[in-house]
This record gives structure tokens, sequence and C-alpha cells, in this order.
């Protein structure tokens, strides 16, 4: 189940940011930034910080490397599900989409990944402290 509410915040963080709907806060700020500055900068702000939390944790469970190999997994079995014919990739609403849940596994895996290893190995990973 933690994987899962990890996984849905970072497709939640992805899906906030940008989306093909008219929700999402690019959008909304492209056309609010000049009437609504100071709730654009805040809400700006909040989605950083979310992302930095995300990246953070995924590249120092995972690194780039990994992030690259995880994300090269996901567009394999993409690859799979179009050769099936089960996906068609001539809508470009649904690509977005796709990106997002892509993107989105990515960083859920990452921030998981630290959890799935100690739970593998016994090992618990530890950030360097200078006491």
């Amino acid at each position: 189940m933690g994987f899962v509410l990890r996984w849905l915040f970072a497709f939640g963080l992805l899906v906030a940011t940008y989306n093909p709907t008219p929700w999402n806060f690019v959008g909304w700020a492209k056309t609010n930034a000049q009437t609504q500055l100071s709730m654009t900068v805040l809400l700006s702000l909040i989605l950083l910080i979310g992302y930095i939390i995300y990246l953070r944790a995924t590249l120092r469970s995972i690194g780039a490397f990994g992030m690259l190999l995880v994300l090269a997994l996901v567009a394999a079995m993409l690859w799979v599900v179009y050769d099936k014919g089960w996906l068609n990739f001539a809508n470009p609403t649904a690509n977005t989409w796709i990106g997002l849940f892509a993107m989105s596994l990515v960083l859920g895996i990452g921030l998981s990944w630290s959890h799935v290893r100690r739970s593998l190995s016994g090992q618990a990973d530890m950030d360097d402290v200078d006491e």
C-alpha cells in the first residue's frame, strides 16, 4: 500500500502541474499570472517543493542511471503493449496521459526503492551525516 500512495502522490503532482485538460497549473498560470501573481508564486513554490522532495529522494535511492533504467523498462512495456495492438499512439491526449503515467512510475519507484531494498536485503540506506 505504501508504494501505491507514493505513486499516486507523484501522479497527482505531475497531473496538477500539467495535463491535457483545462485543470492544471500551467494552463491556469498562463491565463491568471497577471491578475493573481501572488497565488501563482505560492502555487509554484508548493509544486517546486513537491518536485524537490521526489527528485531528491529518487536520485538518492536509484540515481540518474536508475531513473533512466526504470523509464526504459516502462518504455519497453509500452512497446510490447503497442506491438500486441492493445495501445495506439495516434491520440496526442492519450500520449500525454501515458507520459504522465510513465514519469509518475519513475518517481514512485524512486521514492519507494529504499523501502524495497530494505525489505529484500535487510539493509537500510543511511545518509552521510557529520556529527
